[in-house]
């Protein structure tokens, strides 16, 4: 579809949480297919996590995104779906490549929400890619795990915070989920709550820097447990790192299911996004330091700074394996 100017910042580009709202739907539509070709049981497949996604080239207003799906792997119980986004400026025809992701679904019985169905296996070309795509798959379920169980910080307002301070960037937004946010189910799309984190991460990282910023990637989006319609969830974010030229920023949603329910507050999302810092003419600029006060502000720039020195040697590893080809 065309990218209007309300799927936009200020500066014409496009909101990473509108791309990756529309690369969740496509994941939902080929898993929902798949998981529905068989007879059985009918379900709709329901998003447990998207894989590190990078936002190779920016997109702008005007130029039309065309995002594709192909499901790559299927155990017993969920989908792994990559999803690539091109975009076109329909003027030039010139084309390129914005978005990679993956993305893993788990199918949800329409008559039982909390039952979950058996996939149907997929025909694999080489035995590789099966044998491949079950070390992913067991990669991601341990990440998952161990994700959610650091998953206990809160997010308290700071008084009169000093700038360029965890506390003076931080930020908060409360959503009320209707209808229009959830799936046949009654439950919140995936899309939907990423599209509100990468608003709040936005704000946290514009506000550190006074500029122009736009998403650079981020890393696992995790969702650890279903939003059911009528929840109030809240979106936080705050800034955990910075290098020269980019910001991590740590988002997590926590709903309240206080409609006909007895339940107590729940961490229902969590993801790191990173941001970087633009000027007028779309170039880097240099990022303010974050200045940590408490220790835990200290062992999570140092956590921040271990995941931004293992992507930089991972990416220049594929670099150099891309110059030897």
């Amino acid at each position: 579809r065309i990218m209007r100017p309300d799927d936009a910042n200020i500066a014409g580009n496009v909101h990473g949480g509108t791309i990756l709202k529309m690369i969740e739907e496509a994941g939902a539509i080929i898993s929902t297919r798949h998981c529905n070709s068989q007879a059985g049981e009918p379900c709709v497949a329901a998003l447990a996590r998207v894989e590190r996604t990078d936002f190779l080239s920016p997109m702008c207003i005007g130029e039309v995104a065309n995002v594709s799906a192909e499901i790559t792997y299927t155990s017993r119980h969920s989908v792994e779906v990559q999803v690539n986004v091109m975009s076109e400026n329909i003027l030039t025809g010139a084309k390129k490549l914005t978005n990679k992701a993956t993305l893993w679904y788990v199918p949800l019985s329409l008559k039982n929400v909390n039952k979950v169905l058996e996939v149907p296996p997929i025909q694999y070309m080489r035995k590789e890619q099966e044998d491949e795509g079950k070390k992913r798959y067991e990669e991601q379920k341990l990440d998952r795990l161990e994700t959610k169980q650091r998953n206990g910080d809160v997010i308290f307002p700071i008084i009169n915070p000093e700038p360029h301070t965890v506390g003076h960037s931080q930020s908060s937004l409360i959503h009320l989920v209707g209808p229009s946010d959830c799936t046949l189910l009654g439950f919140v799309h995936g899309g939907v709550t990423m599209k509100l984190m990468d608003e709040v991460a936005g704000i946290v990282a514009a506000r550190h820097c006074k500029t122009n910023i736009v998403t650079a990637s981020v890393d696992a989006i995790n969702f650890h447990e279903k939003i059911k319609k009528g929840c109030v969830i809240t979106i936080s974010g705050r800034m955990t790192f910075t290098s020269n030229k980019s910001m991590e920023i740590e988002v997590f949603v926590d709903a309240d299911p206080f409609v006909d329910e007895p339940r107590e507050r729940y961490r229902a999302v969590s993801a790191f996004f990173t941001y970087v810092s633009l000027s007028k003419e779309g170039k880097p600029l240099p990022v303010p330091q974050l200045l940590t006060e408490t220790e835990d502000e200290k062992r999570r720039f140092e956590e921040g700074k271990g995941r931004y020195l293992q992507t930089k040697a991972k990416r220049q590893a594929q670099m150099q394996q891309a110059a030897q080809q």
